[in-house]
């Protein structure tokens, strides 16, 4: 009796042991963070757009802050949705974040029928790097010289389906851009996807397209070089680069405030500590002068969000957006 007494006691001391040890693992590695392990730093898209510029842009002074490797790694395809999706798979253990956009964690839910991750519960938000508003522009030669004229030019041609509007791509933000425009004043037009901004820009230059939506850093050269005549800016500030061009809330569209933004994520479950230490880093290089021109260089506004304050954002643009596709109709091709 005294031996299964002496026995059982030695199980539950060694059962007490085994649970501490095993709390104290995670606050251990969540200390000792990070190891000297290099940080995978996820690109969903391919080298050289703006989401892979900028990871390569905060890569590096993140890899001196931490003391640890940050790689870039790139996995593109369906709008940032692969390489989200293996993000959304890694441990949460601090070695994995995502450069994550405004497709990839507020369209994607509503624009494909099937994604292998949840844009909100599949990620922890670190780090909101900014937002760079669109530029409505027309050809030179367009008799439209304001956004008023827009409107009125496509309620005219209605029964045509109003005028042409190119874009990069089918479910990108200049589309969506669009789609809101639409969504918003009730007035028709016609969407012409594009593989890529390059021959979009061209065929408006050309006259071919009537419109377009896209980036200061795509349309500014054009805009200098009396190409392209820009309409108005999707923020609700105006663009430092484009100070004579109105906001298209200015314009007349109240409460329209549209901008491509980039993030920065870790997988579900990373602790908060991890969390709070790359969010601190990453907004001490934010806050950078080389980091503000580039950021600026690029046409986005720099954000100083909390990752509270960027999960709220982002829920909201969940819900903005599943509105406005589904008022379109549209799904990826």
């Amino acid at each position: 009796m005294h031996r299964r007494t002496l026995l059982q006691s030695t199980l539950a001391a060694s059962s007490l042991l085994m649970g501490a040890s095993l709390v104290a693992a995670p606050a251990l590695a969540q200390g000792n963070w990070p190891t000297g392990k290099p940080i995978t730093y996820l690109v969903p898209f391919p080298p050289g757009g703006n989401t892979d510029t900028l990871a390569r842009v905060i890569a590096q002074p993140l890899s001196k802050a931490l003391g640890t490797p940050v790689v870039i790694e790139n996995k593109g395809g369906a709008g940032g949705s692969v390489g989200s999706a293996l993000a959304a798979r890694a441990p949460a253990d601090g070695y994995t974040i995502l450069g994550g956009t405004i497709s990839s964690h507020a369209i994607n839910v509503s624009l494909y029928s099937k994604l292998d991750y949840d844009p909100v519960k599949s990620f922890t938000p670190v780090a909101m790097l900014g937002s760079g508003p669109l530029v409505l522009v027309v050809p030179a030669s367009s008799p439209y010289k304001n956004l008023a004229d827009v409107l009125a030019g496509s309620k005219a041609k209605a029964a045509a389906g109003g005028l042409t509007s190119a874009s990069p791509g089918n479910g990108t933000s200049n589309h969506m851009a669009l789609e809101l425009l639409g969504y918003q004043t009730g007035v028709k037009f016609t969407h012409v996807p594009y593989k890529g901004s390059g021959p979009a820009v061209q065929d408006v230059i050309g006259g071919q397209v009537d419109m377009m939506f896209d980036t200061a850093l795509v349309v500014g050269p054009h805009v200098q070089s009396g190409k392209l005549r820009p309409i108005a800016v999707t923020s609700s500030k105006r663009l430092e680069s484009l100070p004579d061009v109105p906001t298209i809330a200015e314009a007349g569209e109240k409460g329209f405030d549209m901008g491509s933004w980039q993030a920065v994520f870790a997988p579900a479950g990373t602790p908060k500590p991890i969390v709070d230490r790359l969010h601190a880093e990453i907004l001490k290089i934010v806050a950078t002068p080389e980091v503000q021109a580039r950021l600026k260089n690029f046409g986005m506004l720099p954000s100083s969000m909390t990752p509270a304050e960027l999960a709220d954002y982002q829920k909201a643009e969940v819900a903005k957006w599943a509105k406005v596709i589904k008022a379109a109709g549209i799904k990826a091709e």
